[in-house]
């Protein structure tokens, strides 16, 4: 099992990918890139296509972008480094965290203000925990979940708690849940 890198230094990347451009400026949704988060446990990477379909219009020659010009012709993946990469013996569930109105930002931190990303929060056991033994903490309005910048408009935990109730919420505590 490999380390996790370090909160808050950001991963060297193919390409010095910015989400703060495409998401802050651009206003590019997540679930544009990371097509599969909202149906699978993997949120997915975007593929080379996704990059290209913006790209072979515009910066077309930008030498920065050329291992994504190369990785389309030669129709060879980039080689994204992960940087939330839990270790094999853990599951973890996107879709389900997204349905319960768990707000990306929530575990990845505010990657719409990252020039180059890096890891957040330490996702530990403890910290999921954490969560899941206070969910009305985090929860918010499913419409909010891709938001970066929501913010409650009442108290977190009055809102939490009738969201954790509307939507079903049972926050599961015991090693099964994660460790199958």
């Amino acid at each position: 099992m490999s380390p996790m890198p370090a909160i808050g230094k950001p991963v060297e990347q193919p390409v010095p990918f910015s989400h703060e451009h495409h998401v802050q400026d651009d206003g590019i949704d997540c679930r544009y890139c990371h097509t599969s988060v909202e149906k699978s446990s993997f949120a997915g990477m975007p593929s080379t296509e996704i990059c290209m379909t913006c790209h072979s219009q515009i910066f077309t020659e930008a030498p920065v972008l050329a291992p994504v010009r190369a990785s389309f012709q030669e129709r060879k993946p980039l080689r994204w480094k992960r940087i939330h990469d839990l270790p094999d013996f853990v599951y973890f569930n996107h879709s389900i965290h997204i349905h319960k109105g768990i707000g990306c930002v929530s575990c990845h931190g505010p990657v719409n203000k990252m020039p180059l990303t890096w890891r957040a929060k330490p996702l530990t056991m403890e910290w999921c925990l954490g969560c899941h033994r206070e969910p009305e903490r985090f929860v918010r309005p499913r419409k909010y979940v891709f938001d970066m910048d929501w913010k409650p408009r009442e108290d977190q935990r009055v809102l939490g708690k009738r969201l954790v109730e509307k939507y079903n919420i049972q926050s599961k505590t015991d090693c099964s849940t994660c460790h199958r």
